[in-house]
C-alpha cells in the first residue's frame, strides 16, 4: 500500500475576524496547487482514496487535486483536523480488509501532523526532521504485513517548488 501525505496549498493569513477552519486557498495558492496537481498527474500518479481535513483550506486542495483527474472524489475525515491522531485512522484505513495492498491512499492535511505521522510510520517517534511544504507531498511505502509503524520506507519527499 502506497499512502501519499499532501499538505494543502498556500491559505490566507490568520486574522480576528476568521476562524481558523474557514481559512480559505489564497489565488496563489490555488495556482500553485493546481501546477503542483497537473504535475503530479503528468508523472502518473493516481489516487484510489482521497481523504482531507474538513478544514476549507484543505477541502479545497482536495478538490482540485480531484479536478486534476488524480481521485474520483474525496471524503472527509475529522481525523486528518490540526492535531488529529493517527491511531483511530491507521486502526481502520490501513486495516488490510478494508483496501487491497496494491491501494494508493492520498490524505490532505496540515503541518506539523503529516510530518509527524510520516516520521511514526518511517521510525516509530517523532523526531521533528522532515518539514512538509504547503501544497508538498510524502510518499510512503507501507509493509504488506504486520504493524506499519517503524517499518514503512518513504519514497516520495518533495517541496511544491520542483513541481512547478
Amino acid at each position: 500500500m502506497e499512502l501519499y501525505l499532501i499538505r494543502h496549498g498556500i491559505a490566507e493569513e490568520r486574522q480576528p475576524d476568521i476562524k481558523d477552519e474557514e481559512r480559505s486557498l489564497t489565488k496563489e495558492g490555488r495556482q500553485k496547487t493546481e501546477k503542483v496537481a497537473q504535475k503530479i498527474k503528468h508523472l502518473g500518479l493516481q489516487f484510489d482514496v482521497m481523504i482531507t481535513s474538513p478544514l476549507v483550506r484543505a477541502r479545497q486542495t482536495a478538490e482540485i487535486m480531484v479536478t486534476a483527474g488524480l481521485s474520483n472524489a474525496w471524503e472527509e475525515s475529522t481525523h486528518l483536523a490540526p492535531n488529529g491522531n493517527i491511531d483511530p485512522w491507521l486502526n481502520y484505513w490501513l486495516e488490510p480488509k478494508n483496501y487491497p495492498q496494491n491501494t494508493h491512499i492520498a490524505l490532505v492535511g496540515h503541518e506539523p501532523d503529516l510530518s509527524n505521522w510520516a516520521e511514526i510510520l518511517l521510525w516509530g517517534k517523532v523526531k521533528h526532521s522532515l518539514v512538509l511544504k504547503k501544497a508538498g507531498m510524502i510518499g510512503i511505502k507501507l509493509p504488506e504485513i504486520g504493524s506499519p509503524l517503524g517499518r514503512s520506507q518513504m519514497f516520495w519527499l518533495t517541496p511544491p517548488k520542483y513541481l512547478l
